[in-house]
């Protein structure tokens, strides 16, 4: 046997059956191989310690294999029974929450003291915050239309015409939603078939993945837990648009929730790639209004189709509050100053803040200008004064306006998953701001950059971890620095 070859316990494009004997950060299973040439480790996401599952070798080094998961073959005893249907987007729902919250502590502290050099993490933890609803808790969900279904008895892929979510591992294959998946409105997902049931009558196709043709591609819905109304957007490929009734579909919506529905939109998408919202292509009103209300700490926030806005509310009030309590938590280096908000999408943190704190000045940016806009005008419904927003690129705003230097005490921070750009984190440490509170929807890019910070006189004082999406393997993380 070549040398080479004596290290790979596995090929690429293998299948193997494997037991899953650890948790590491983000959701990855652990599993080991063993032979006579040692033992060799097997990471599988969305896996559990004690499931026995199905994979499929993606890519293999001399000491590890990375895996796709295909099946979960014998479930683990931690597990429950559920009365929800499983999909993809929940692996993780038929484990009690208790110990969903305790691999999530354990691997995102080991991450901060792997990537962060943080050796100390347990002694600057704070609190886990625990998501107010372990079901139910999402306000918009997105379904996929596809021409190719799955048949679970015989184990394939079977022509069909499907509405719900991409079989696991299989792009080109949907499965139905057939009832209510746990994580969001029961009344929609219950109803789902129903939807699937008039499209299909229409005779018009579904989306075909490898084929890229069909008529039917999503259907997008917003929910607002403040006035319990439903924003629909159905997306469709203009290829026989003139067949389908849009009034008639709007007509059918409301005979199905009543006077839920807030209004339905519909979304033209000609592109082959799999995005709901067409970079080209329109989005045009069928019927009642194109936004809903939520409201977060007692301010409203008006959402459109495209906007973002959390996607656990009642959690993001927590996260939110606890954002705001770091800020706060020194009030005279707050009251009468500058504090930038940084990637501040829609301005919400900034508009709390201003809302509390005595003559502060709130400076948001954020590189999505219609972002920008929702900021303005949300800030302006709620009659909050003393808030300046800029649409720009975070970096490129530092540059521009050298006369924040020493001018700022309190910095937040809320990046996108890839973190803070290098460049862009030494403009922010430049600034010299005496306190920097660090939202993170990704603590591995923001345990790496806990370490410049503490390279460059920051300490870490404070971390929380925030479970906005249970029965996943997200987190969100906030983090306390002090020079």
């Amino acid at each position: 046997m070549p040398r080479r070859e004596r290290n790979k316990f596995v090929k690429r494009g293998q299948i193997i059956e494997i037991l899953i004997e650890d948790y590491a950060f983000g959701g990855k299973g652990i599993g080991r191989l063993r032979n006579d040439y040692g033992e060799f480790v097997v990471f599988v996401p969305n896996t559990l310690p004690g499931q026995l599952v199905k994979a499929q070798v993606k890519k293999s080094s001399k000491k590890y294999a990375e895996c796709k998961l295909l099946d979960v073959l014998k479930p683990s005893d931690d597990e429950l029974e559920m009365p929800y249907q499983e999909i993809p987007g929940a692996p993780y729902i038929q484990l009690p929450i208790e110990n969903q919250h305790h691999y999530k502590k354990q691997s995102t502290l080991e991450l901060f003291k792997r990537i962060g050099k943080v050796l100390d993490i347990e002694d600057k933890f704070d609190e886990f915050v625990k998501s107010p609803h372990t079901f139910h808790y999402r306000n918009k969900m997105e379904y996929g239309f596809s021409a190719i279904g799955y048949d679970r008895t015989l184990k394939t892929d079977v022509d069909e015409f499907t509405l719900g979510f991409k079989r696991r591992g299989l792009w080109w294959c949907g499965e139905n939603l057939n009832k209510d998946s746990g994580l969001f409105d029961p009344e929609v997902e219950n109803h789902l078939k129903s939807i699937r049931v008039y499209c299909k009558n229409t005779g018009l196709a579904p989306w075909h993945g490898p084929k890229k043709e069909g008529f039917f591609r999503y259907f997008v819905v917003r929910k607002s837990y403040k006035t319990n109304k439903l924003l629909f957007n159905l997306v469709t490929t203009s290829y026989n648009l003139p067949k389908f009734d849009l009034n008639a579909f709007a007509k059918f919506l409301v005979e199905l929730f009543g006077e839920r529905v807030a209004g339905l939109l519909h979304t033209i998408n000609d592109e082959v790639g799999d995005r709901t919202i067409a970079t080209t292509g329109s989005i045009k009103l069928i019927y009642g209004n194109d936004k809903i209300v939520e409201q977060l700490l007692g301010l409203n926030f008006e959402i459109s189709m495209k906007s973002f806005f959390q996607t656990n509310p009642k959690c993001a009030e927590k996260l939110y509050t606890k954002v705001v309590d770091y800020a706060l938590e020194k009030k005279e280096a707050i009251d009468n100053s500058v504090v930038l908000d940084l990637f501040c999408g829609t301005g919400t943190i900034g508009q709390i803040i201003a809302s509390k704190a005595d003559n502060t000045k709130i400076i948001g940016v954020d590189i999505i200008a219609s972002a920008i806009e929702d900021a303005t005008k949300n800030a302006k419904r709620n009659n909050i004064e003393g808030l300046e927003f800029y649409a720009a690129d975070v970096g490129k705003f530092l540059t521009e306006h050298p006369e924040c230097t020493n001018k700022i005490r309190t910095i937040i921070l809320d990046p996108a998953r890839a973190g803070i750009a290098p460049k862009t984190l030494k403009k922010i440490i430049n600034l010299n701001a005496e306190r920097l509170v660090y939202v993170s929807c990704n603590p591995a890019t923001q345990a790496r950059d806990t370490e410049q910070l503490i390279q460059a006189g920051y300490e870490i004082k404070k971390l929380s971890l925030v479970d906005q999406f249970p029965h996943t393997a997200h987190i969100e993380t906030v983090a306390l620095f002090e020079k």
